[in-house]
């Protein structure tokens, strides 16, 4: 397969033609967020300027064109995910949003006392608050599948041993955010299903990264963030299969989750509108279609063989470099590791090589990540620097950011 041409796609971004600190701006944090191409900002500008107006309820050219570009939108994402069908894309602000909307609308209803709800000891706070949350509030017992002894994979044999409890719903992430690790989601969905749970695959960190089909996965849910995947902040999708949605009840209520209206009572719209109550994120969710086309146009193939090749790069870099300490998958196994790099500097804050990697013109990430329990009880650090891949980035910069450590290496004496 050939591979992307990431020069050409770099001059898509203009941001990477500005500075940072008087330095060429390199940007290490795509886990965070993705940058976006002139098309995703001409989408935004072009919304605005031409047919602004609100959907669904204008009978007139420009809403018209709005909601026809709405639902265009939701189909070529259903399409870039594997869905059946669009009515079974919900859009959200993000992915966080699309996991509360299952602990409310469907955990509140189906999980009682006493039961129990299966999560990884490396999920995102995203897939674990709001189930501390559900657990508290319905009695529930939440269980964590364990890592290995290296602390990169899942414990699959943990995995068997929780099941064995019956969990009415495992939610897990398809690539964690500091590991870098790619969990076999379809294995585990098919092993989920058999103990009788329903089955949450958090997808911020693969959709934008590897091609996704949760037919295949048969996941009962699945949840991105569009600014992980070149589209704006404030929008995301959650998928549900269509029966599982059906059987739930509206996340919020107001304008147009509703067929009718009585002073009596209401009834509900049909998928996906019943959870999408209010004026969406118009703009945001028609150009999530434009960043999916962007992504097509590359191929998702191509897209993760060059986060592989860079990343492998990176960590036969890394890992030779003394005093630092690399987690997840290593070199020889990028495999099954998304574009993440975590690491620890012996004697050395993240923070402070975070603020000397920012002086080279370098962004990169420091802290928890949003995964403190995984950081702080299972890797036992306070906190880990973090790099990160996506289509813009080069061997170049890699090399940038290994003489960035030696830096800081030599600044603190290590």
């Amino acid at each position: 397969m050939p591979a992307l041409d990431v020069e050409t796609i770099r001059e898509d971004f203009p941001i990477l033609r500005t500075k940072m600190n008087g330095k060429p701006l390199v940007y290490l944090d795509s886990a965070a967020t993705s940058q976006k191409p002139v098309q995703v900002l001409e989408a935004i500008s072009d919304y605005y300027r031409k047919y602004n107006a609100n959907i669904h309820r204008g009978l007139y050219k420009i809403s018209e064109k709005a909601t026809e570009r709405y639902i265009e939108s939701k189909e070529k994402l259903a399409d870039f995910i594997g869905a059946k069908r669009y009515s079974e894309i919900i859009f959200t602000r993000n992915a966080t949003e699309g996991i509360n909307l299952v602990s409310k609308a469907w955990g509140e209803e189906n999980v009682k006392k006493g039961d129990h709800i299966l999560i990884s000891e490396m999920e995102h706070h995203a897939n674990l608050v709001p189930w501390q949350v559900l657990a508290k509030k319905k009695g529930a017992i939440l269980d964590y599948v364990k890592l290995d002894r290296s602390a990169r994979h899942i414990d699959m044999a943990d995995l068997e041993a929780k099941l064995e409890k019956k969990p009415k719903i495992v939610a897990i992430t398809e690539v964690s955010n500091v590991l870098g690790t790619v969990n076999d989601v379809r294995a585990i969905a098919k092993k989920a299903h058999r103990a009788g749970a329903v089955v949450l695959v958090d997808g911020a960190q693969s959709a934008p990264h590897m091609k996704v089909d949760v037919s295949d996965i048969d996941c009962d849910f699945f949840v991105l963030s569009g600014h992980k995947m070149l589209a704006p902040t404030g929008i995301g999708a959650l998928y549900g299969k269509t029966k599982v949605l059906d059987a739930m009840e509206p996340f919020l209520a107001g304008g147009d989750m509703i067929k009718s209206v009585s002073y009596e009572g209401s009834t509900w719209n049909d998928l996906p509108w019943k959870f999408e109550a209010g004026t969406p994120n118009i703009e945001g969710g028609i150009v999530i279609g434009t960043a999916v086309d962007y992504l097509n146009g590359l191929g998702m193939g191509k897209v993760r063989n060059h986060e592989k090749q860079i990343t492998r790069y990176a960590h036969e870099k890394l890992e030779k470099i003394k005093g630092v300490t690399v987690y997840g998958p290593l070199a020889d196994d990028v495999e099954r590791k998304g574009g993440v790099l975590s690491f620890a500097i012996d004697g050395i804050h993240p923070h402070d090589v975070a603020q000397i990697f920012d002086s080279e013109g370098i962004a990169i990430r420091a802290g928890h990540h949003c995964a403190m329990p995984l950081v702080t009880q299972r890797l036992g650090q306070p906190a880990v620097s973090r790099i990160s891949f996506y289509i813009y980035n080069t061997n170049a910069e890699v090399d940038k950011a290994m003489a960035a450590i030696l830096k800081v290496k030599k600044l603190f004496n290590r």
